[in-house]
Parts: C-alpha cells; structure tokens; sequence
C-alpha cells in the first residue's frame, strides 16, 4: 500500500483526483478495474462514502476519482483499489482535507 497527500479542497468544489500506479506496475501490466471508497480519518462526518462521486476511472496506470462536498475540517482517506491484468491488487490510499474558506 502507498500513501499519498492531496491538496485540500472546499466543500463546495468538485475536483478530479489522479492515483498514479505506475511506479508500482510491471511494463506490460495494466489496470483491470479500480474503483475507490472513503472513509473518515479524522474529524465526524456520518456519510463519508457521499465524498465520491461517480465511478473510478482508468487511464494507462492511473486512476481519476471525482470527489464532491465533504465536510469542512474533516481528513479523509480515499482508498482507490486496483487489480491488475497480472493478478495483484494494490492499494493507494490519499488524504484529502476539507478546508475553510477563507476568502
């Protein structure tokens, strides 16, 4: 499993996140399916799995994500789950923050 940091986003922003596998790929090997959950890492917010917003989608050796709403000063961690065309599952798991706006 790799961990990765996301930039925070506002609640009200609907963002494309990216999980890059490459590195962890073999040079023939591609992605089979993805898909990603989220879970809450700090803070309380009752619905976490609303933060994903569509399916995952794959692209080469990543993955792109769209991730919507959340609650503000909660952490995250947006789970994105493959398999690959030579059978491993692998995991990158990002944390995303919900900041205020301060503007």
């Amino acid at each position: 499993m790799s961990r990765v940091i996301f930039e925070g986003k506002l609640s009200a922003e609907t963002i494309i996140e990216t999980f890059d596998f490459k590195s962890r790929l073999a040079a023939s090997e591609t992605i089979s399916t993805a898909s990603t959950v989220c879970t809450v890492y700090s803070g309380t917010d009752a619905s976490p799995s609303s933060v994903i917003s569509g399916a995952a989608t794959i692209s080469g050796q990543t993955v792109t994500q769209k991730v919507t709403a959340g609650t503000e000063g909660v952490v995250y961690i947006l789970a994105c789950t493959i398999t690959t065309s030579l059978g491993q599952t692998l995991v990158i798991d990002a944390y995303l923050t919900i900041v205020p706006n301060t503007a």
